[in-house]
């Protein structure tokens, strides 16, 4: 898609959604906002209200529909239908690409940049994200959103917090990352007589995902989604040499059985990122 039709298209999206009651203001977000989306890559399109002034949900299916290919098919859910923490939204199709809206309640924005600034960490169960979801991804959000519609400029104003990277977020983030990581790796090595290759696994996703979050916070940079973290940490400075490809080879140990080989290869990157 050309940066012409790009642009046509995302104000396209902000004259029709901005009227809708609640509304306070609509920010590019995703790969799209970071520059890092192929041609493939959705459209993620932030919907910022506030909890005492929420999105009327029943006006913005009347503003999608004749958006979207498919009609009056296309739906928005309420706020709080995809769980507590990615809060809800709609899956569009206009004109053959892929549109995600996604509600985002500013002062529970506003609550985790606190957290942030304070060190506070806490991991939460939600459907989509395999390792957590961390308060902190909010604040990665505000960070990296690149702002269409904000006349208030709540956004704006909630943005200019989130850099420079919180030193405290960072040395929480570490913290408990690197105390996870290695745990992660004592369990899975408990497995290893039981045959359970299934729980053996999980145990290493879950320790390359804590190493991603710490080596995010080493590097000053907010983690938003565990796809593509693995890649993003091959673009770092601070990182155990050849990590992407290091992960790889575990994951294809584990795959031809040499569950001993995996576990000592994630050992040796467990210990290189705590010595970073």
């Amino acid at each position: 898609m050309s940066d012409a039709n790009d642009e046509a298209l995302l104000s396209r999206l902000v004259v029709a959604l901005a009227p809708a009651p609640g509304i306070e203001a609509i920010a590019l977000g995703g790969s799209r906002a970071r520059g890092t989306a192929t041609a493939a890559s959705d459209y993620d399109i932030g919907l910022y209200y506030r909890g005492g002034r929420p999105i009327d949900v029943a006006t913005l299916n009347r503003v999608v529909a004749p958006l979207d290919d498919r009609g009056a098919k296309a739906e928005v859910t309420p706020l709080g239908g995809w769980g507590p923490w990615i809060d809800g939204g709609g899956w569009l199709l206009i004109d053959g690409i892929h549109v995600d809206l996604l509600y985002r309640d500013l002062d529970r924005v506003t609550a985790a940049i606190d957290g942030a600034h304070a060190g506070k960490v806490e991991p939460h169960y939600q459907p989509g994200h395999p390792h957590a979801f961390l308060s902190t991804i909010y604040v990665g959000e505000a960070a990296y959103a690149r702002v269409l519609h904000d006349p208030t400029r709540s956004l704006a104003a909630v943005q200019a917090r989130t850099m420079p990277y919180p030193p405290m977020l960072a040395t929480a983030l570490r913290r408990r990352f690197e105390w996870e990581a290695s745990f992660a790796l004592a369990n899975a090595r408990k497995s290893l007589d039981r045959g359970d290759v299934s729980y053996l696994a999980g145990c290493v996703f879950r320790a390359v995902a804590c190493l991603c979050q710490t080596l995010f916070a080493l590097n000053g940079v907010y983690l938003l989604n565990e796809k593509g973290a693995v890649a993003a940490v091959g673009g770092f400075t601070r990182r155990p040499s050849g990590f992407v490809g290091r992960v790889a080879a575990i994951y294809a140990d584990l795959g031809t059985g040499a569950h001993a080989t995996a576990l000592a290869h994630l050992e040796a990157l467990v210990s290189e990122t705590a010595a970073l």
